[in-house]
């Protein structure tokens, strides 16, 4: 592990950019952003296509380290190059911005009430690229849609299990049980949630850190107390469908609770932008999005 990067993590202000949409996800990333579908024929075309996005986004004067600690990179992206280096070490020695890697592989079938990783089957191999590629820690995401409590332990056993497996080989896991935000009994889950988290961070050895990535909670300071564990290095938010204005708002209410936003921060940008438009939207994003995640009401 990265010492330099654990500290940023631990202690630094600012917040998280993911940039991770994956194959299912990145037309609709690619959508919004102005290309249609009708703009490329495979596979490769769209990926060459997303990471000239992104890649104009990590290259922008407006991306900095001076609110972005780290950035979520799906593993297409980490496997590419940025002015001749990997991305994760294009966003640590250029912008001194800690590289974090999307590992999951989607989402099972809804049961109980949840929707569970798929099984990661390659995940040692993926694991043994990432450290080839300085990665700092990874993000693995399942959803949980109603207050089952079967359903909800399954999620963050799930969710652990893996964690202590990325752990062991170097990495700091996120753990990303996102709860729907439309669930009709989204409060009643949360709270499930927390006793759950905290179940399985009893068991855990103190050595053993994590960080974990939830819904913008409906109680504000929900997580305050899992964010005192000494296991637990960071807690960040998913803007998970709310507008960038609505997700601020709600992130300003919770206390040392930083964003991890996707949407909110991408949703203003456009490839018809000229370079100084596209800085200028950027630039305005990520500011609204870091006084959310450090200026407290």
């Amino acid at each position: 592990m990265n010492q330099k990067q654990f500290t940023r993590m631990k202690n630094d202000e600012g917040f998280i950019a993911a940039l991770d949409q994956s194959g299912g996800s990145t037309p609709k990333a690619l959508r919004a952003y102005g290309i249609e579908e009708d703009q490329y024929s495979n596979d490769k075309e769209m990926f060459d296509l997303v990471q000239e996005m992104r890649s104009r986004i990590i290259t922008s004067k407006s991306f900095t380290s001076e609110h972005i600690l780290a950035a979520i990179l799906f593993k297409n992206t980490m496997d590419r190059k940025i002015d001749g280096l990997y991305t994760g070490d294009y966003l640590w020695e250029k912008k001194g911005i800690v590289p974090i890697l999307k590992i999951d592989s989607g989402l099972a079938e809804q049961k109980d009430g949840v929707q569970l990783m798929k099984p990661m089957p390659e995940l040692d191999d993926l694991l043994k690229r990432a450290k080839e590629r300085n990665i700092f820690g990874t993000k693995m995401r399942s959803i949980i849609h109603e207050a089952n409590a079967e359903g909800v332990k399954k999620i963050v056993e799930q969710q652990f299990e893996y964690g202590k497996k990325i752990a062991a080989a170097g990495f700091v896991p996120i753990i990303e049980p996102e709860v729907d935000i439309t669930s009709s009994t989204k409060k009643e889950a949360e709270g499930m949630l927390i006793s759950e988290i905290k179940k399985q961070l009893s068991k855990l050895d103190e050595s053993v850190k994590i960080m974990l990535k939830i819904s913008i909670p409906s109680v504000a300071g929900a997580y305050s107390e899992l964010m005192k564990d000494p296991r637990v290095v960071r807690i960040v938010a998913l803007s998970g469908g709310y507008s960038r204005d609505d997700a601020d708002k709600l992130l300003a209410k919770n206390p040392k609770l930083i964003a991890s936003f996707s949407r909110a921060l991408l949703s203003d940008l456009s490839v018809k932008q000229t370079q100084e438009e596209f800085d200028k939207v950027l630039a305005d994003a990520i500011d609204e999005i870091y006084r959310a995640s450090v200026v407290k009401s």
